[in-house]
C-alpha cells in the first residue's frame, strides 16, 4: 500500500513537472514570437523613414549616426542638402558607406538635383551645371533634354546616388508663384509640354539606374504662397488640369515615386472637415492619386518639417495622419531642430500606434511592400 502511494506520488511529480515544462516552453515560444513580431515591425517602420543629416564627411558625428541607423534598420533612406557637400570625393565615400551599412535592403540615397537654382551638387564642388526646367524647355528639344539629363544622372550614379527627387511636374499657372515660377522650376503651363520634358528627365535617370519622384502633388504651380513658410490654401486657385502630367505619366508607366505637397484644398480635405494638407489627406492620396489616377506605387511626403506642417500639427499627429492617408515614406530633413535620435522618435510613434490599431498595422505592411518592390530596381 505504501509502495503504491509512493509510486503514485512520483508519477504525479513527473506528470506535473512535465506540464510545467511544457507551459514554460509555450510561454517562451509566445514571448519569442512577440519579440520576432516587434522586430519585424521595427524593420518595416524603418523602411518608411528618410532623414537628412548633419556633417559632410565620414568622420562627422551626424554621418556616423545616420550610417548606424541604416545598419540597424531604423531608417530606409537618407537625403542630402547642400551643406552635406564639401567635395564630390567625400560624397562618394559617404554614399559607399551608407550602401555598405545594409546589404540586405539598400537605402534610398536621395537629393534634389533639378537643375538651375535647386541643386545640392554645384559647380563650386566640380559638379556639372544643369539649366533650370524652364530654361531647358525654352532652349532644348526633347532629345537634347534627355541627353542633358542623362549626363547629370550618370554623374549622380557615379557618386552612388539612387534617387533624385524630381522632376517637377507643376504647371506654371501663376507667374508670381514664390516657390515654382520664381525659381524657374516648371517646364511650362501646357500639361503636354510638362509631360514630355518630365519623360525626358525620367528616362534619362532610368537609363543611368536612378529612380525619380514626381512633385509636388496635386500641383504647386497655381499656389500663392510657399509651404516652407506656412499654411497654403489652393482652394481658389488650383485647377484640375494640374493633375494631367501625373495621369499621363502614370498611364505611361513612368512613375517610380510621387511626392505629396503640403497644400490644402477645401474640397479634398477629409470628411470630418479638418483642414488637412494633401500630404495628410486620404481624399487626395487614396481618393485621387490611387483610385482616380490608378497609381499603385510609393508615395513620399515633402519635408515634414516645413511650416505648413509644423505650424498646425505636432510631430506625432502629422506622422499618424500621413500614414493613415496613404503616405509610404516620411521625409524629415532634420534641419528645424537637429537631433541624431530623430529616426527613433519617428519609429516609436509608428510602432506604438501599430500595436494598438490593426488598421494602422495593415497600412505599415502595405507601405513596406511597396517600398521593397521599388527597391528591387536599385
Amino acid at each position: 500500500m505504501i509502495m503504491g502511494f509512493l509510486t503514485l506520488r512520483n508519477f504525479l511529480k513527473i506528470f506535473i513537472g512535465r506540464i510545467l515544462l511544457l507551459n514554460l516552453f509555450a510561454l517562451l515560444a509566445v514571448q519569442g514570437s512577440a519579440l520576432a513580431s516587434v522586430t519585424g515591425l521595427q524593420q518595416m517602420v524603418g523602411q518608411m523613414i528618410m532623414v537628412g543629416f548633419q556633417g559632410n564627411n565620414t568622420n562627422s558625428a551626424g554621418f556616423v549616426a545616420v550610417r548606424d541607423d541604416i545598419e540597424a534598420g531604423r531608417i530606409g533612406g537618407v537625403m542630402y542638402l547642400r551643406f552635406n557637400v564639401s567635395s564630390l570625393g567625400n560624397v562618394e565615400k559617404m554614399n559607399a558607406a551608407f550602401i555598405a551599412a545594409n546589404d540586405s535592403l539598400a537605402p534610398f540615397i536621395a537629393l534634389d538635383q533639378e537643375g538651375g537654382r535647386v541643386e545640392r551638387l554645384t559647380k563650386d564642388v566640380g559638379f556639372g551645371e544643369i539649366p533650370s526646367a524652364a530654361r531647358i524647355a525654352a532652349t532644348q528639344n526633347l532629345r537634347q533634354a534627355q541627353d542633358t539629363y542623362f549626363a547629370m544622372a550618370s554623374d549622380l550614379s557615379d557618386l552612388r546616388f539612387n534617387l533624385n527627387l524630381g522632376p517637377v511636374v507643376d504647371l506654371n499657372i501663376n507667374p508670381n508663384n514664390p516657390i515654382i515660377a520664381r525659381f524657374q522650376r516648371s517646364y511650362g503651363i501646357d500639361s503636354n509640354v510638362v509631360t514630355s520634358y518630365a519623360t525626358s528627365f525620367i528616362d534619362a535617370h532610368r537609363q543611368a539606374g536612378i529612380l525619380s519622384a514626381l512633385k509636388h502633388f496635386p500641383g504647386h504651380g497655381s499656389s500663392r504662397a510657399d509651404t516652407h513658410e506656412g499654411f497654403v490654401d489652393i482652394s481658389d486657385y488650383w485647377q484640375p488640369e494640374e493633375l494631367a502630367p501625373y495621369r499621363n505619366l502614370i498611364r505611361a508607366g513612368k512613375v517610380d515615386m510621387v511626392m505629396m505637397a503640403h497644400l490644402f484644398h477645401e474640397r479634398f480635405s477629409n470628411a470630418d472637415g479638418a483642414q488637412l494638407p494633401a500630404s495628410l489627406s486620404k481624399s487626395w492620396i487614396d481618393g485621387v492619386l490611387r483610385n482616380e489616377l490608378g497609381y499603385n506605387g510609393v508615395v513620399i511626403s515633402d519635408d515634414m518639417e516645413m511650416g505648413a506642417i509644423t505650424a498646425r500639427f505636432s510631430m506625432e499627429e502629422a506622422i499618424i495622419l500621413a500614414v493613415e492617408a496613404g503616405t509610404d515614406i516620411l521625409l524629415f530633413s532634420n534641419t528645424a531642430n537637429y537631433r541624431p535620435g530623430l529616426a527613433k522618435e519617428i519609429s516609436d510613434i509608428l510602432i506604438a500606434k501599430a500595436q494598438v490599431d490593426p488598421a494602422f498595422m495593415a497600412r505599415i505592411e502595405q507601405s513596406y511592400g511597396r517600398i521593397v518592390r521599388l527597391k528591387q530596381n536599385l
